[in-house]
């Protein structure tokens, strides 16, 4: 079996200042195994480092921060298979998510859940994305 991680360049535009994460709190933004892309929770934290006001601006980061993985990879959106949202104060914040949301995935939809929680790894983050991507020589 080949695992291979999947390394965000320094450099990285849609990342930017935001790769350091990856080394202070140890873990990789994705893991290649099995025919299967496994891609980290996903903030909306801008590459500058700070961190918008509107669940739309964090939803759409995460979501290009995803979509960037995927590309380093040389899949796109419809790569996507499983999806996992966590947000705080879903209720308020679940229609800004949903119309970000619909502008950047696109059918065949993956499977979605989307789930409540009180809090994340920062004070002002709203929503954290992660997701699961097939290749399209994955074993059927």
């Amino acid at each position: 079996m080949t695992i291979r991680t999947v390394e965000i360049p320094e450099d990285n535009a849609v990342f930017g200042q935001t790769t350091s994460a990856f080394a202070n709190f140890g873990y990789s933004a994705a893991v290649r195994a099995h025919g299967l892309l496994f891609i980290a929770g996903t903030i909306g934290r801008r590459a500058d480092g700070t961190i918008p006001d509107t669940i739309e601006e964090q939803t759409e980061i995460a979501l290009r921060k995803i979509e960037e993985i995927l590309r380093l990879e040389d899949l796109d959106m419809s790569a996507l298979v499983d999806v996992t949202s966590y947000h705080v104060d879903i209720r308020q914040h679940l229609p800004g998510f949903v119309a970000a949301k619909q502008r950047l995935v696109k059918a065949p939809y993956p499977t979605w859940t989307i789930i409540g929680v009180s809090g994340l790894a920062s004070p002002g983050l709203l929503v954290e994305i992660r997701a699961t991507a097939a290749y399209p020589d994955a074993p059927r």
